[in-house]
């Protein structure tokens, strides 16, 4: 109930107008006083409710690529019989290219294959705008279709954004390592240290003593911060950002296709519908 709250209270704000919806690259880290209002609308410690787990970020960037075609049924006869029983008609879509999303042209890679279509929400732990559509997106990835991939890319526009990226990859790898528990409740713990606590997080020793408070001793964090893996998710990460031409956060990309954000849905409601809309499509090329 605390986050259908919190995320009922961000949905009137934002529909007021009071919740801006961006932060970009010439934006300090410091949140803005509209934001910092609509952080106050929820309980002082919100729960995370929900158990989905993000996906993870690979080492390997793989373009989405067509499928492949199938070959032809020898028995066609039967086939051609049947295609107007299993025609169905044209999909009337809400959303439209140029307004609420933009096509990236050509297409680019993606963080995980082509098995699932790939939701990447590009954010920065210092973002009041991410913080706030943590609640939401969080929502959506609990109830997601099994097909699609939810995954986290860090902007890195400044010096404390790296830092906060190097954090998450640490976070991501030792959730995989099993060594840190409930991945979604530790990122919920690191927005409200920057945007309730006042904790920077500026340095490593900040953000040791943020893991040894959840359980990860110190080995396992200094094994994980400097790894071959982090430094080469940081890599990855300040790349596909490039590709995807990332100037502000938060911004959705669809399959390394298709870009959008709050503000070109309208809402925090409907980018979620626009998110479905869009992997729809994906799903019936």
């Amino acid at each position: 109930m605390k986050l259908l709250n919190r995320i009922s209270a961000l949905a009137v704000l934002a529909a007021l107008g009071l919740i801006n919806t961006g932060c970009s690259k010439e934006e300090t880290a410091e949140p803005t006083a509209a934001a910092t209002a609509a952080v106050e609308v929820e309980t002082e410690e919100a729960a995370t409710e929900t158990t989905e787990e993000t996906a993870p970020a690979t080492e390997t960037l793989e373009v989405v690529e067509e499928s492949a075609a199938v070959a032809e049924p020898e028995d066609r006869t039967i086939l051609l019989a049947r295609a107007d029983d299993t025609a169905t008609a044209p999909r009337n879509w809400q959303y439209k290219e140029g307004e609420h999303y933009t096509r990236l042209i050509p297409t680019q890679p993606t963080v995980g294959g082509a098995d699932k279509i790939e939701v990447a929400e590009i954010f920065m732990y210092s973002c009041p705008h991410c913080y706030t559509l943590e609640p939401f997106i969080n929502q959506w990835a609990e109830n997601k279709d099994p097909n699609v991939r939810l995954v986290r890319i860090p902007a890195i526009f400044n010096q404390l954004a790296l830092i906060h990226a190097q954090l998450y990859y640490t976070e991501y790898y030792l959730v995989q390592a099993g060594k840190l528990k409930d991945q979604i409740a530790f990122r919920e713990m690191v927005f409200e240290e920057f945007h309730r606590r006042s904790n920077r997080m500026t340095s490593e020793d900040a953000i040791r003593r943020l893991f040894v408070r959840v359980g990860v001793s110190e080995e396992d964090f200094n094994r994980t911060w400097g790894s071959f893996e982090v430094n080469q998710a940081l890599r990855v990460a300040q790349d596909l950002a490039r590709r995807y031409g990332i100037a502000s956060v938060p911004k959705i990309v669809v399959n390394g296709k298709y870009t959008t954000d709050v503000e070109s849905a309208g809402s925090y409601p409907k980018l979620l519908e626009l998110i479905d809309e869009l992997t729809a499509r994906e799903g019936i090329r």
